[in-house]
C-alpha cells in the first residue's frame, strides 16, 4: 500500500534531518522543500534525458548491477545499492533510496508510487523555471525521447515532439530518434520548436556530391553543431554531441547518408573556436556519449563547463568533477525514463564557470500536481490507442524489470517467448536499457509488452548458428560492455539469452571473457555444432519474422501467469568485491 502525503513528508524529514540526502539536497525537511530551493549565480539550466517516449507515470528499477573495471571501479556511475547511499550519503529507506537505486525495491515501490510523467514533469519543469526567472534558463534534452512506446511508434515520434514543445526544451540533440529514418527525423525537426545540435553528424562526401542536404555544405555538417544563448545577459555556447555509433549500434540503412564519431580532435577546435570568436561566459555540452565516454572526453577536451549526458541510463545526484588542461568540467547524467530532473544553477564571470549548485530531482508523481495541458495533450495523443494499449496478457508472479549488466526477469520473458515460438534451442535478445517495470500481481498489458519492445526494426529471425558463432556475439558485445577504453564502449548492457547459460570475466581480455557455455540440460555448447536460435531486432537486412511484441504477447496469452526462471543467469566472475554489484 502507497504511504500517505503526510507519511512521505515524514520520512523525507527524518532524512533532511539526518543530513542524509546527496548533495544539493542536502536540508530537504519536505517534498516542499525538495522541489523549492533559493536561487544560487546567474543562470539555471535544467536536463532531462532518455525518457523513451513514457508519457505516464511509471516504475523503473534501477540496476543492482553496474560494474566498473579499471578506472571506473568504485566510480560515478558504477556505483549501486548500499555503496550507492555510502558515497552519497543518502539514508537507508528514504524516498531518495527508492529513486536511486534497487534496494527493497518492491516495498519502496508500494511505498513511495511511479516516478515520471510528463504532466508531473512539466509542473516541475514550471516551478524551477518560475522561480529563477524563465529569462535566465534553458531546458535541455540529450536524447532517446522518440522512442520506447507504442504512441511514438505508431505516430513516428511526433507525440514526442509536441509534448517536448509545451515541456519548453530548448536545445536537444539525439540517438533512438535517428532510427525513425532520415524523412521522419527532418520532418520532426521541423516540427520541433527548440534547436536540434550534434557536431558530430556529418553528410558523407558522396552523398553532398548528389544534393543531400547539410546544415553547412563546407563542413559537412548534417545539422547545426551549435547554437549560442542569451540568458539574463550573459552568452552560453550549447553544443551538441548525438551518440557516436548510431551506425553501428542501430540500423545504418535508415540514415545511409550519415557519418558519426566521437571526434574529440574536431570538438576541441570547435570548443577553441567558440571560445576565440562567440566569448561566451559558459560553454556547455549536451552529450549522448554515455557516461563513462563523457568523463573520457572531458580530461582530452579543454574549455568545456559542463557535460549534460545520457545514453547510459545513469541517475547520478552529483557531478563527477574531472580535471583537465583548462581547469574542469562537470559530468552529469540524468537517469531515465523520466524519473528525474537535473537542475544546475551557475554563477559566471569572466568567461568562466565560477561556483555551482546542482540537484537531480526525482519526479514523484503523487507529490507533483498534473499540468493540466499537458495532461490534455497526452489524454489526446493516447486516446486513440488506449484499447491496444489496455489489452490484458498475463499476470505476473515476480517483478518483472530489465535493467541490469547480464540479465533481467523481463529479458527473460521475452527469451522464454522467442524459443517457444520458433520451436529454438537458444534465444538471443539485445541488451537495451529501456523498458520500465512491473511489480509482482500486476497485470501485464500490451503497453507494458510495448514498453519492452517498441522501435523500428522489431522483426524476429530464427536460424542455425553454430557454438563458436554464439560465443563471438557474447565475446563482441562483453567487449562494448566492458572495453578498457571508454571509446570503444558502445552503452548498452550484455545481450540476454534463453536455453543457455555462460560464465564471464569482464576483467579479461577480449576472446577470453566468455566460458563455459552449457544448454538449459547443462550440456555443454559444442564449438562446431549447429543450434537453432531464435532472435530479434538484427542492425543488418530486414529480418523475416514477425514483430517481436507479437511474439511475446502470444506467448503471455498462453501462459497466463509469468513465472521467471532465472537458473540460466550468467555466472559472474571476480565481482563480488565490486561496488557496482549488489548479489544480495
Amino acid at each position: 500500500m502507497q504511504i500517505s502525503r503526510r507519511e512521505f513528508l515524514r520520512i523525507l524529514g527524518m532524512a533532511g534531518v539526518a543530513g542524509m540526502l546527496p548533495a544539493g539536497i542536502q536540508g530537504c525537511n519536505s517534498a516542499a522543500d525538495m522541489y523549492s530551493f533559493p536561487g544560487f549565480g546567474d543562470i539555471r539550466l535544467l536536463h532531462i534525458t532518455d525518457t523513451h517516449a513514457q508519457l505516464m507515470p511509471v516504475y523503473y528499477r534501477e540496476p543492482s548491477l553496474n560494474l566498473g573495471f579499471g578506472e571506473a571501479f568504485g566510480r560515478p556511475p558504477h556505483l549501486v545499492g548500499q555503496a550507492f547511499l555510502e558515497y552519497y550519503k543518502i539514508s537507508a529507506g528514504s524516498p531518495f533510496a527508492y529513486a536511486y537505486t534497487s534496494l527493497d525495491y518492491v516495498d519502496a515501490a508500494q511505498r513511495f508510487g511511479k516516478l515520471g510523467g510528463f504532466a508531473h514533469l512539466k509542473t516541475l519543469v514550471d516551478k524551477m523555471r518560475g522561480e529563477f526567472g524563465r529569462e535566465k534558463t534553458l531546458l535541455f534534452d540529450t536524447g532517446d525521447t522518440w522512442q520506447g512506446s507504442g504512441t511514438a511508434l505508431w505516430t513516428k515520434g511526433t507525440d514526442m515532439v509536441d509534448v517536448c514543445n509545451l515541456l519548453g526544451v530548448d536545445v536537444m540533440t539525439g540517438h533512438w530518434e535517428f532510427t525513425h529514418g532520415t524523412e521522419v527525423v527532418r520532418s520532426n525537426l521541423e516540427r520541433f520548436k527548440g534547436d536540434f545540435v550534434a557536431q558530430n553528424v556529418k553528410v558523407k562526401e558522396e552523398a553532398l556530391f548528389d544534393g543531400v542536404e547539410a546544415f553547412d555544405e563546407m563542413t559537412g555538417h548534417a545539422f547545426r553543431p551549435y547554437v549560442m544563448k542569451e540568458l539574463g545577459g550573459h552568452r552560453i555556447a550549447v553544443i551538441g554531441q548525438a551518440f557516436p555509433y548510431t551506425p553501428i549500434a542501430n540500423p545504418q540503412r535508415f540514415i545511409p547518408d550519415w557519418t558519426f564519431g566521437i571526434n574529440s580532435m574536431e570538438l576541441q577546435e570547435l570548443v577553441d573556436k567558440i571560445r576565440r570568436d562567440e566569448r561566451p561566459d559558459a560553454v556547455i555540452l549536451i552529450s549522448h556519449n554515455g557516461m563513462d565516454v563523457d568523463v573520457k572526453l572531458a580530461g582530452e577536451v579543454n574549455g568545456i563547463d559542463v557535460i549534460f549526458g545520457g545514453h547510459t541510463h545513469d541517475a547520478v545526484p552529483r557531478p563527477f568533477e574531472v580535471r583537465n588542461a583548462s581547469g574542469r568540467t562537470l559530468v552529469t547524467n540524468a537517469g531515465s525514463n523520466g524519473k528525474f530532473l537535473g537542475v544546475m544553477d551557475l554563477e559566471l564571470g569572466n568567461g568562466t564557470v565560477r561556483d555551482y549548485r546542482y540537484r537531480l530531482l526525482p519526479v514523484f508523481s503523487n507529490e507533483l500536481g498534473e499540468d493540466r495541458n499537458m495532461k490534455a495533450m497526452i489524454d489526446d495523443i493516447r486516446k486513440p490507442y488506449l484499447d491496444k494499449l489496455h489489452q490484458p496478457l498475463a499476470t505476473t508472479d515476480s517483478l518483472l524489470y530489465r535493467r541490469g549488466n547480464f540479465d533481467g526477469p523481463f529479458d527473460k520473458v521475452i527469451c522464454d517467448a522467442l524459443i517457444a515460438r520458433n520451436d529454438a534451442q537458444i534465444a538471443l535478445s539485445p541488451g537495451f536499457r529501456w523498458g520500465t517495470t512491473l511489480l509482482p500481481g500486476q497485470t501485464v498489458t500490451m503497453e507494458h509488452v510495448l514498453d519492452q519492445t517498441c522501435m523500428t526494426y522489431p522483426e524476429t529471425y530464427v536460424r542455425d548458428m553454430t557454438g563458436a558463432q554464439i560465443g563471438a556475439i557474447l565475446e563482441d558485445v562483453a567487449d562494448n560492455l566492458f572495453n578498457a577504453d571508454p571509446y570503444y564502449q558502445q552503452g548498452g548492457d550484455m545481450v540476454r539469452v534463453g536455453g543457455m547459460q555462460y560464465t564471464i570475466n569482464p576483467s579479461a581480455v577480449f576472446g577470453k571473457r566468455i566460458e563455459n557455455m552449457r544448454l538449459s540440460d547443462g550440456k555443454p555448447i559444442d564449438a562446431s555444432a549447429k543450434y537453432r536460435v531464435a532472435g530479434w531486432a538484427t542492425v543488418g537486412a530486414q529480418s523475416p519474422g514477425e514483430p517481436v511484441w507479437e511474439s511475446v504477447a502470444e506467448y503471455l496469452k498462453d501462459v497466463k501467469t509469468v513465472e521467471v526462471n532465472r537458473s540460466g543467469s550468467p555466472v559472474v566472475k571476480h565481482a563480488e568485491s565490486n561496488p557496482g554489484a549488489d548479489f544480495s
